[in-house]
């Protein structure tokens, strides 16, 4: 969606509201394609005494695999944006600010300003549960499942002379 700047500076007090859903079902994020239901973006922009701001929340409902066991997720996500938009940028201390977009046109769309910052919040390690024991190194069995009965204790090659040293005592 977009919103022409020109038009939004001349009605002062005014607030372009928006409210839309977007599909990004073919949106890759981390090696999958986590967003299999429409993305909704809601939020204002408005000129408050000539400084232009976006304020904005994402709405998504993730799909997504466990880190640990791969088990599928499934959860909704809310990611809030504010941002001030300007046209230029003035002196290094402005570089160094999070809130300031900066816009080439009169035209802002707000897609390129609002779905990367969604990718951005996203978690990178997502579980199923807190207590998830995940997958056996050894097997792949699903640990959550039952025992596999693989022997996990492996020994650094560097300290296998100490580990024979360690049986041999018992």
């Amino acid at each position: 969606m977009q919103i022409r700047l020109q038009e939004l500076a001349t009605m002062p007090d005014y607030r372009a509201r928006f409210d839309y859903t977007i599909d990004l079902s073919q949106e890759e994020v981390g090696f999958e394609f986590p967003f299999q239901q429409p993305v909704r973006l809601e939020g204002e922009v408005s000129d408050d005494a000539g400084a232009i701001t976006l304020s904005a929340t994402v709405y998504a409902h993730v799909t997504t695999r466990c880190a640990r066991c791969g088990k599928p997720v499934e959860y909704d996500k809310e990611t809030d944006v504010e941002f001030l938009l300007v046209k230029e940028l003035e002196g290094e201390e402005e570089d160094l600010r999070d809130d300031v977009y900066l816009v080439e046109s009169d035209v802002v769309e707000l897609d390129d300003i609002l779905i990367p910052e969604l990718i951005l919040d996203m978690e990178m390690a997502v579980v199923c549960d807190e207590d998830c024991k995940g997958l056996c190194p050894k097997c792949g069995q699903n640990l959550n499942q039952g025992e596999c009965g693989c022997v996990v204790k492996e020994v650094d090659p560097r300290l296998a002379v100490l580990q024979k040293f360690l049986d041999s005592t018992k």
